[in-house]
């Protein structure tokens, strides 16, 4: 029986839940140590928040994002050390998982990486505060008709989700303005997102620049699989081009459907390991492509079904 070819996906923004982590640092010493770990790099109770909340600041973009990565990052290494035999073969995020990918395939370590994405959310919190910016979704409506609209309403195209889930993103009288000429498109359901600001838009430019001068002075190594980066939908093959990548998603477009694409056909991944809350990611590959195998794991009982289910390979 030939082995799974396994690609592992790392959540994005918008996936925090309240509670996030609490069952795994409560079960797992060595996941408690992670987030403690977490707290005394960033000088802040962040594990606290992502327990107990109030939920209010734990969807704060300084504070949701960090919490992201290091519950993906436990969530990861737990599956690892319980069943070491389990290879994985390229790696993937949404948005903000891009950086949590590169960490878990050794493209920097971990606290380089908490660092960064601490600085990253910041850099972005104070774009979003800059500016009076907003996201839509864009349901049922193919690429061409959304970027049509887009040019009229002079906002960028944010996210490339799944087909028929496109997000939209500039400034907010500008999203508004899509919205009311949404129907003149033809385009079945559009909606505005509940978002701190424009992300992947022109108005988080100065956060772009920011983290990009923070990039170059970052070390970084070549992972150790393929990590398919956001805003190309292939892997970044040197370590300027990491950081450029990385940098350019702030305000590029997550081109999400062809990454996942681009794992299916070139990389021939038959199954996906998905780190982080909730199933985000699952849902949008089984919009993506049909019946492909998607295990999530976020907290002990899906941790612990996973083990159950991969220890056998």
């Amino acid at each position: 029986m030939s082995h799974p070819i396994t690609a592992i996906l790392f959540s994005g923004q918008g996936a925090q839940v309240l509670g996030m982590g609490h069952d795994l640092a409560t079960r797992y010493p060595q996941s408690m140590a992670f987030f403690s770990r977490a707290n005394d790099i960033l000088g802040t109770m962040l594990s606290e928040i992502m327990f107990n909340g109030p939920f209010e600041q734990l969807t704060q973009t300084a504070l949701c994002q960090p919490a992201l990565y290091v519950h993906g990052l436990s969530c990861f290494h737990l599956l690892k050390e319980k069943v070491p035999s389990l290879t994985f073969h390229a790696a993937a995020g949404l948005s903000l998982g891009e950086f949590t990918a590169h960490a878990a395939a050794g493209t920097f370590d971990f606290e380089t990486g908490l660092k960064l994405v601490a600085q990253r959310a910041q850099f972005m919190q104070e774009a979003c505060e800059e500016s009076a910016g907003s996201m839509a979704a864009i349901i049922g409506a193919d690429e061409e008709t959304v970027r049509r609209l887009a040019a009229v309403a002079d906002v960028d195209v944010a996210n490339f989700n799944a087909p028929g889930q496109i997000v939209i993103s500039g400034k907010k009288e500008n999203i508004t303005n899509a919205l009311a000429l949404a129907r003149e498109h033809n385009i079945r359901k559009a909606l505005e997102l509940s978002v701190a600001g424009a992300f992947h838009s022109r108005l988080m430019e100065s956060a772009r620049q920011e983290l990009q001068i923070v990039l170059e002075k970052t070390s970084i190594s070549l992972p150790q699989l393929p990590v398919i980066a956001n805003v190309s939908a292939s892997a970044a093959t040197s370590p300027q081009e990491i950081r450029d990548t990385l940098a350019d998603q702030v305000t590029g477009s997550v081109r999400w459907q062809e990454s996942i694409e681009s794992l299916l056909d070139e990389y021939h991944c038959t199954r996906f390991l998905e780190f982080g809350p909730g199933k985000v990611l699952a849902g949008l590959i089984s919009r993506i492509r049909k019946g492909v195998e998607v295990i999530s794991i976020s907290d002990v009982p899906s941790l612990e079904s996973a083990i159950e289910l991969l220890k056998n390979e």
